[in-house]
């Protein structure tokens, strides 16, 4: 397999924020730029509130792989499901020394329909934990958290 390649640039604006843009998501036709704005959290000196840090959008990108991981399995494996959610959390602090993003605690939640699908929902997150690609790209510490609610 070829390698994926995915653009990324990033310029400074004032202070301690900057933006983001990917020349392939944009959007043409409708000149939707897809810039985020990305600045460093407050809980540093100088950060900017309000605006994506850098610790925020990869406690983001194991999260929503996960989502987009669970979606591709539960559509292969004919899971019945209404709706998914997973909030998240990243934690930062000093390992050996040097600030790291030591872990994200994954509370992904899936509503079922039946009762019977259960274990079967309970399969395909364990899978999408296990396949996620960004999670498996990262030293940190990934802990899930899930809940299963059915609503017959």
């Amino acid at each position: 397999m070829e390698d994926h390649i995915y653009n990324v640039e990033i310029k400074w604006l004032e202070q301690r924020k900057g933006k983001m843009y990917s020349p392939e998501l944009h959007d043409q036709i409708n000149n939707n730029s897809n810039e985020i704005e990305v600045a460093t959290p407050t809980q540093f000196n100088g950060g900017m509130p309000f605006t994506w840090s850098p610790e925020h959008l990869f406690t983001a990108a194991v999260s929503s792989c996960l989502m987009t991981t669970f979606l591709a399995i539960a559509e292969h494996s004919k899971l019945n499901y209404s709706s998914f959610k997973c909030p998240s959390k990243g934690f930062l602090n000093k390992v050996d020394g040097r600030f790291a993003m030591h872990k994200v605690e994954l509370y992904p939640e899936i509503c079922l329909k039946k009762n019977r699908d259960k274990k079967k929902a309970e399969k395909v997150l364990e899978k999408s934990k296990k396949a996620c690609l960004i999670s498996n790209s990262v030293i940190s510490k990934i802990e899930m958290h899930p809940r299963i609610i059915v609503i017959e």
